[in-house]
């Protein structure tokens, strides 16, 4: 059976994908983790995408698992691309989905602009509650870390187009149509680097992941990877 990491996105969680892992269990060894200081455990001076990484290759060993496929939601699919570049004996195939792979000091600035607990408590208390469910009492201090990670790839990227071009592994880049957040422009111009690239774009898809279609979802990953 094939084995299958999903990694989730900034702010996210492993438990946003139990209906994708239930879909595709028949199908698929699916693996889940939480990256540090998400989902309740306790929040760390510094998160990275190259510390996130470090945490995947601990999961994969800690698993005796040599090499896996891997799904990377939003932030998840710029760790998975991390590990591509960095560790590709251990990648078999990635697909990212509604990844933001062009990171400018002006993205990134627009990207944190959003990410104020203040703000969120007072406009969004639902979404702050969710938050704090998924995350415990210290979610805003991961907001606030989170927020410093991004600005930190705005003004240096992870990942820049010569580390594109130099990932050899299938890489296959996903996004909605209707995503505010990651356009298909900056996903089109990262598949014509990527040397070994297929571009899917889903009709009818915003952002967030509790708002797309998961079985379409399923299926696109059964189809790719299987």
């Amino acid at each position: 059976m094939q084995k299958l990491l999903l990694l989730h996105g900034a702010l996210g969680s492993a438990v946003h994908f139990n209906q994708l892992k239930e879909l595709l269990s028949d199908t698929c060894e699916v693996h889940t983790l939480n990256f540090a200081s998400h989902g309740g455990s306790e929040v760390v001076e510094t998160i990275t995408i190259p510390g996130f990484a470090e945490e995947v290759i601990a999961y994969l060993n800690e698993k005796d698992i040599a090499t896996i496929a891997v799904f990377g939601y939003s932030m998840g699919g710029y760790v998975g691309l991390y590990l591509a570049k960095n560790y590709p004996d251990r990648v078999e195939k990635l697909f990212t989905f509604a990844t933001k792979l062009n990171w400018t000091p002006e993205g990134a600035a627009k990207e944190t602009a959003m990410l104020n607990p203040d703000a969120i408590r007072e406009k969004v208390p639902k979404y702050a509650a969710a938050l704090e469910n998924l995350h415990g009492q210290h979610w805003e201090k991961l907001m606030h870390k989170t927020a410093a990670m991004m600005l930190g790839l705005g003004s240096a990227p992870a990942l820049n187009d010569e580390d594109f071009s130099n990932i050899e592994i299938p890489v296959l880049l996903g996004v909605g149509d209707k995503d505010v957040m990651v356009s298909i422009e900056e996903t089109l111009s990262s598949y014509r680097v990527l040397p070994n690239a297929q571009l899917l774009v889903m009709p009818n898809t915003p952002h967030p992941i509790d708002r797309v279609d998961q079985e379409a979802l399923a299926q696109q990953i059964r189809k790719y990877f299987l």
